[in-house]
């Protein structure tokens, strides 16, 4: 596992994109794509980049149950407004936030990721030190699923949202397992309240209570972080 301090996001961003394009040079096709405030920088790069994506294909990791792809709110309209409409891809696959058949597109979106292997995974971590949508708990082995929001992520999200009881409770996310199975994986995280998940994460016991801490099994990972977010681990 690899730890790149950065000063703030906007050169997180810059480095994430080197590589980036790095990968693409060496034929990566498919890229897992997070959404949240962390990557956001990384998407303004490729947005004012030349590169072309018309040929290549994205999967995102999560999308909150209850909002369709309409909603201000709803990650497939966060990826429209930072990335899809300025950089199109060839196809761009999101899980569908449908109340009602949760479980057809848990099937759904397992079998488009097994049909487009991820080559570069891009991931923020929560307080919890949940990736995805997969909180504490989330077994290792885990495939696509139907997710109960922790109360920790649902207050974390709220600022997003006119009033807390406007957050969604439950999400479809990727599992820890689809998330392993990238070839490689960069890790955004930012700011204090990140410390603790991160120093968990990189030198922490692996366990099932910090889901992050899978990472430490897989044979490619870059975290890309802030003195805050890294300061505990520097002690």
């Amino acid at each position: 596992m690899k730890v790149i301090k950065v000063e703030n996001q906007v050169e997180g961003g810059k480095v994430a994109f080197e590589i980036l394009k790095e990968k693409l040079a060496n034929g990566a096709q498919t890229l897992g794509l997070a959404t949240g405030s962390s990557p956001l920088e990384f998407y303004k790069e490729i947005v004012e980049s030349d590169l072309d994506f018309s040929n290549l294909t994205s999967v995102n990791l999560d999308e909150y149950v209850g909002l369709d792809g309409d909603n201000p709110q709803s990650y497939r309209h966060f990826m429209q407004e930072h990335l899809f409409n300025q950089k199109p891809f060839k196809e761009s696959f999101l899980p569908r936030g449908i109340k009602d058949n949760a479980e057809e597109e848990v099937e759904r979106y397992n079998q488009i990721l097994a049909d487009h292997p991820v080559d570069l995974q891009i991931l923020g971590i929560g307080r919890n030190g949940h990736i995805g949508f997969n909180e504490p708990g989330t077994a290792f082995d885990s495939q696509t699923h139907l997710v109960d929001l922790d109360q920790s992520t649902i207050e974390a999200n709220a600022r997003f949202f006119d009033k807390i009881e406007d957050v969604p409770t439950q999400a479809i996310s990727m599992g820890i397992k689809n998330i392993l199975d990238a070839k490689s994986i960069i890790l955004f995280a930012y700011g204090e309240s990140k410390a603790e998940a991160i120093a968990g994460t990189v030198s922490g016991p692996v366990t099932e209570n910090l889901p992050a801490s899978s990472l430490q099994n897989h044979p490619d990972v870059t975290i890309i972080a802030d003195a805050e977010a890294l300061s505990l681990l520097e002690k």
